[in-house]
């Protein structure tokens, strides 16, 4: 924190509040609350309906001042103070928000990151230009559950089978399984979820929009089954008479098969999607769409000279838009594709489409158009050797398989199964409720500010599976690297009385979470795995 930065845990900190009865009545972001004497100000806030950070903070045991997120502000003498251990005193002002207190809030986020050797998105999710969800669909694949993985390939890609075949892959070029014994194959993978997997897509009640787009390639395509999915009604204008843009060269050379393509798009058609093919749209034509309908998505191709002349302004590559939201200057158009920069990669024009899908549906529902950024994204880098032993304890050691009847005709069901339980889990399974990852994202956090040289080797540790009154536990996982020293683990396993439990090991940088005189997590946690699995704010603990 910078040199003006004063946090003071005064000698008012005790919740007890020196023993004194009654009520004390203070101001909270000049609001005026009334508590009991004892109340901390964190308490105190959440009756007001303000919420105030925390990560080392559980309502089950004391507080433990640690992650320094919950800091405030003394109204009377300037002073950060810790709310969650400090106790109300009568004619308090507190501030809860300014400048101030929002970066050394960030601060406290980038030292606990400092320390923290962890990803939130595997490197294939990453890798991916659609952000697909990889790992989930691998894990329900492995499972035999096919049309569940299709749900999760179809929440960002509308032509799963059509790219299984064409796609050059990037997210394997990432796969930590490479350099072991061959990447996951994540195309074949996805290809088989789109030919398997069964899933009825029923489009949201209409929201009475129309957008026009222009063009039936994979940008057009996907852009229009985004939109349709939520109720907006599409027309996609194609000047050719077929759909498919760019990929229908990997039609004629023999990669893709024409039923493939014509299944998947006729499924985009049966969601209401009204191709009118064998359409020009000229300069005169543009602008009535423009009038006619509530959004135009241009995703043409390379723009042409003719195009040049509608009035949208072009640079060397294409038409000019933002990159975030793919808007130009005329509020009600966007851009997606290869007019907007040539490329020759389907899988980021299926990811374009989807981005410009959400901007438009931001744009008609008069909320801010921002487009899809991306959230908080904690990250450590290759595996290095010694490490790939704790990967693999969650996946099959066998080699990558190839298909048996070539790759035209793809992995077999057993295949698929057994390729897709060779799936290292490098995604966080707290992933989408990790209290660190959540606030990093919202205070703008960066990650490498402290970040130490050289970084800890990461490792995984086990609890079995066990049977809990008529409950069935799959286990938990503890990851130290990823732990920030909160310590509501050590509390609660004291709290339950664990025999043995969680303790601090080592002395200062140093000191870690673990069972103490060498046991195993079985021997720790008898009582309370889950609980303390459930309470831990980051991915550090967490249930298989």
């Amino acid at each position: 924190m910078n040199d003006k930065t004063n946090i003071s845990a005064s000698a008012n900190s005790s919740p007890l509040g020196g023993g004194q009865e009654g009520a004390v009545k203070l101001k909270i972001n000049n609001k005026t609350v009334e508590v009991p004497v004892g109340t901390t100000i964190l308490k105190a806030a959440e009756k007001l309906g303000l919420e105030i950070p925390t990560m080392c903070h559980n309502d089950e045991v004391e507080h433990f001042t640690s992650c320094m997120l919950c800091l405030v502000k003394d109204g009377e003498n300037g002073r950060l103070i810790p709310s969650c251990s400090i106790a109300v005193n009568e004619g308090m002002n507190i501030l809860t928000k300014d400048d101030e207190i929002k970066e050394a809030r960030r601060t406290s986020l980038e030292l606990l990151l400092s320390d923290h050797v962890g990803d939130c998105e595997a490197p294939c999710t990453m890798a991916c230009p659609a952000h697909m969800d990889i790992p989930t669909m691998n894990r329900l694949l492995a499972n035999g559950q096919f049309d569940e993985a299709l749900k999760v390939v179809k929440k960002d890609i509308a032509l799963p089978s059509v790219l299984g075949h064409i796609c050059p892959a990037p997210c394997e070029g990432v796969c930590r399984r490479k350099p072991i014994d061959g990447a996951v194959s994540i195309c074949m993978l996805k290809r088989f979820s789109g030919n398997v997997g069964q899933l009825e897509e029923i489009p949201a009640d209409s929201t009475g929009k129309k957008v026009a787009i222009l063009g039936a390639g994979p940008a057009g395509i996907a852009s229009a089954y985004h939109l349709q999915l939520k109720g907006i009604q599409c027309t996609v204008f194609e000047k050719s008479n077929q759909v498919g843009g760019i990929i229908l060269k990997d039609v004629e050379n023999g990669k893709l098969p024409q039923k493939i393509l014509e299944k998947e798009t006729s499924v985009i058609g049966r969601l209401g999607v009204d191709f009118k093919l064998d359409t020009t749209i000229d300069k005169t034509s543009f602008e009535k769409l423009k009038k006619e309908y509530d959004a135009v998505l241009i995703a043409s191709g390379s723009i042409s000279e003719e195009q040049k002349t509608w009035g949208i302004e072009t640079n060397t590559k294409g038409f000019e838009a933002d990159s975030q939201t793919y808007q130009t200057k005329f509020s009600n158009v966007f851009v997606a594709g290869s007019a907007l920069k040539s490329t020759k990669l389907v899988i980021r024009l299926l990811a374009q489409g989807k981005e410009a899908a959400e901007s438009i549906a931001q744009f008609l529902s008069e909320r801010k158009v921002v487009g899809q950024p991306l959230k908080f994204n904690s990250k450590f880098g290759k595996l290095v050797i010694p490490e790939y032993a704790q990967y693999l304890k969650e996946s099959e050691e066998k080699n990558r398989i190839e298909p048996a009847n070539g790759v035209l005709q793809g992995l077999t069901k057993e295949e698929v199964m057994d390729e897709a339980a060779r799936c290292m889990h490098c995604d966080c399974r707290k992933i989408t409720n990790c209290k660190l990852r959540d606030y990093s994202d919202e205070y703008h956090a960066a990650q490498k500010r402290f970040a130490y040289e050289e970084r800890k080797p990461v490792r995984k540790f086990f609890t079995e599976g066990y049977t809990q009154s008529e409950t069935i536990s799959k286990g938990i996982v503890y990851e130290p690297e990823k732990c920030i020293k909160c310590g509501i683990c050590v509390r609660l396993t004291e709290k339950y009385q664990e025999e043995f439990g969680f303790t601090y090991i080592g002395r200062g940088f140093d000191v870690e979470i673990g069972v103490p005189f060498n046991e195993s997590l079985n021997e720790g946690l008898k009582l309370v795995a889950e609980k303390v699995a459930d309470a831990c704010p980051t991915g550090s603990l967490s249930r298989k």
